[in-house]
């Protein structure tokens, strides 16, 4: 019971350094993911709905249509990934009141209705049912079969296709998105993702049609991020370095200069003007060079029992965080795949902002991701390693990609 208690407190004090410094600041956070909160109140509208059936409170063709709508909205969340931001705090009072009341209202609704057993891996399992793979192959089969009645919802293509794409389906994504684009053909996202399904079904690669959907998607909206990002990448690969910085480029503009985005972005503009002045990296500036701090170097290898599971044309994210400190990338450089295992090199001239160097932080953990999509942001599927904390000027640091995202 003692060891109980003590784990309570401790919930509630990580729980307190959570909320009281989103009410005190008044900036805008990033939350938990939107689909794993909507997951939650999805199984239990189910449940009911199911509940509902059986006691006969409910006929069979209103519990079809209610289902299929349920259905609908959960496939909509699929890979969506949008995070849910925290409204801006009222003041210092509203975090004073938060500090006292969240272990007070805790404390005293654990006395009422608590069950310290319910804490148990078994009761948390039996309590949180969670929906499978197959649960939601299914909804997507029902949404396809729903879709051949009513082809004219552009919605439930465009769904059907986000579905396909997060299942790995993608020849089946990209006739779902052409579906999609002819009933919605100026929705700049919609093109976007439809050249990228294309790209995977035909072997990750962008030349051709997928180009063709880029350069329409820029023309109904020359800011939307995918296909900038996409359209820099075909210019990477043939080459034509300086297109592909201009279009990098605009990226910065409109996505928050703090975000993973814009540090993988500025990382690969970097490495495009590096190789348009015919240097495979950039040259370490005087200042850098005087002294080894904020520099370290190694080499990432892939583990042999993933060889299988990576194609000479992924990318490899090779990035360096602080130990102790923000989550911002320090540095960042990408690689294909095909070269591992890479030698790499991290330093200060790669630095995202002046205050964020690796000479400014004394430990730092190197991180490798093996990208199956080329996106910057993980995903389930591709491949990481880290490791442990090392010093700012480490050498021969050694970076195993031995785990799968899930």
């Amino acid at each position: 019971m003692i060891a109980f208690i003590a784990l309570a407190a401790l919930l509630i004090a990580c729980a307190l350094l959570f909320v009281v410094p989103a009410l005190v600041s008044r900036r805008r956070r990033s939350g938990v993911l939107r689909s794993h909160i909507n997951a939650a109140v999805y199984r239990d509208q189910l449940r009911e709905l199911d509940s509902d059936l059986s006691a006969g409170t409910l006929a069979p063709d209103q519990y079809d249509k209610a289902r299929s709508e349920l259905e609908s909205r959960v496939l909509q969340d699929l890979g969506e990934g949008e995070a849910i931001e925290a409204a801006p705090s009222r003041s210092r009072w509203t975090a004073t009141a938060a500090g006292i009341a969240v272990p007070v209202l805790a404390i005293g609704l654990y006395i009422a209705v608590g069950n310290p057993q319910a804490l148990s891996p078994d009761a948390r399992s039996a309590a949180a049912p969670q929906i499978t793979e197959q649960q939601v192959v299914d909804m997507v089969e029902r949404l396809a079969a729903r879709l051949k009645e009513k082809p004219e919802d552009g919605e439930g293509w465009m769904m059907l296709g986000r579905a396909y794409s997060v299942l790995g389906r993608f020849p089946e994504a990209a006739r779902a998105y052409a579906n999609a684009v002819e009933r919605k053909p100026n929705d700049a996202q919609l093109l976007a993702d439809y050249a990228d399904a294309v790209a995977m079904a035909q072997g990750q690669r962008l030349e051709g049609e997928p180009e063709k959907i880029i350069a329409r998607a820029l023309e109904v909206d020359p800011d939307n991020v995918k296909a900038l990002a996409l359209k820099g990448t075909v210019s990477f690969g043939k080459k034509d370095y300086a297109d592909a910085v201009k279009h990098w480029e605009r990226i910065l503009k409109v996505v928050p200069p703090d975000s993973e985005v814009a540090s993988s972005v500025a990382s690969s503009i970097k490495e495009a003007r590096s190789l348009a002045g015919g240097g495979a990296a950039a040259e370490p500036t005087a200042a850098a060079a005087s002294t080894d701090a904020g520099r370290v170097s190694g080499v990432v290898k892939l583990a042999p029992q993933l060889a299988s599971k990576v194609a000479p044309t992924d990318i490899v994210f090779i990035y360096a965080r602080a130990a102790d400190g923000p989550r911002i990338p320090l540095a960042v450089v990408r690689r294909p795949a095909g070269e591992l295992p890479v030698q790499f090199t991290l330093d200060d001239t790669m630095a995202m902002a002046p205050d964020m160097k690796l000479s400014s932080f004394p430990k730092v953990i190197v991180s490798a991701r093996i990208s199956k999509s080329g996106n910057a942001q993980p995903r389930p599927g591709d491949l990481q390693g880290a490791s442990g904390a090392i010093g700012n000027s480490a050498t021969g640091v050694t970076v195993v990609i031995d785990s799968e995202v899930r």
